[in-house]
C-alpha cells in the first residue's frame, strides 16, 4: 500500500507545480504574508474534491466505457508533451522575474478568497490534471483507490502550505530570472516523464 501512497504524492506534485496561475497566485500571497493560511487551505481544500472525484469515479466511467482509457491515455500524455515543450520553451528564453506587484494593496479575504477560486476552479487544466490524470494513474492500482487518494490529498496540502508560507525564503531567490528558467525545465522534464509513462502503459 506504501507505493500507491509515495506514487501518489509525487505526481499530485509534480501537477501541482505545471498549474502556473494558482502557484502564481499563492506566492504572491506568501510573498505579501495576506490571508496566507486561507489561500492555501482553499487550493488544498478544492485539489482534494476533485482527487476524490477522480479515483473514485474515473474507474467506473472506464469500466463502462472501455474505449475511454486509452483515450484519455493518449489525450493527456499529448498535453503534457504540450506543456512540457511549452515549459522548456519558457526555460530557454524566459526573462521574468516574480514580482509582488502593490505590495501595498491590502485586498480583504472575501476578495482574495473570490479570486483563488476564480484561478483554481475556473483554470481548465486542474480538471485534466486531478480528475483525468490522476485517476487514469490510479486505475494502474485496483484496491489500492483509497490509499492512492490519501497520498495525492496529503501532497497537495504540504505543497500548498509549503509554498505559501516559504515564499518569504523564496523572494530572493525568485527575484532573478534563472530561478524561474530552472523551475521551468524542471517542469519540462517532469511533464516529458509523465508522457512517456501514461504512453507506456496505454
Amino acid at each position: 500500500m506504501e507505493i500507491p501512497v509515495l506514487l501518489a504524492d509525487m505526481t499530485i506534485l509534480s501537477l501541482i507545480v505545471a498549474i502556473g496561475a494558482q502557484n502564481a497566485f499563492v506566492l504572491r500571497q506568501g510573498l505579501r504574508d495576506e490571508h496566507v493560511f486561507a489561500v492555501c487551505l482553499t487550493c488544498a481544500a478544492s485539489d482534494a474534491a476533485l482527487i476524490v472525484l477522480g479515483v473514485s469515479s474515473f474507474s467506473r466511467i472506464v469500466a463502462a466505457l472501455p474505449c475511454l482509457d486509452p483515450v484519455m491515455r493518449s489525450g493527456g500524455a499529448v498535453f503534457l508533451l504540450a506543456y512540457g515543450a511549452k515549459s522548456l520553451r519558457a526555460a530557454l528564453r524566459s526573462t521574468e522575474a516574480l514580482k509582488a506587484d502593490g505590495a501595498n494593496a491590502t485586498v480583504g479575504l472575501l476578495g482574495t478568497l473570490l479570486a483563488c477560486l476564480a484561478i483554481t476552479w475556473l483554470n481548465p487544466h486542474v480538471y485534466l490534471d486531478t480528475v483525468v490524470l490522476l485517476g487514469t494513474v490510479s486505475t494502474q492500482f485496483p484496491g489500492a483507490g483509497v490509499s492512492f487518494a490519501v497520498g495525492a490529498i496529503v501532497g497537495s496540502f504540504l505543497f500548498f502550505f509549503a509554498l505559501g508560507y516559504g515564499a518569504a525564503w523564496l523572494r530572493p531567490v525568485f527575484a532573478r530570472p534563472m530561478a524561474w528558467r530552472l523551475l521551468e525545465g524542471a517542469i519540462a522534464l517532469v511533464m516529458s516523464a509523465l508522457a512517456v509513462k501514461l504512453i507506456a502503459g496505454a
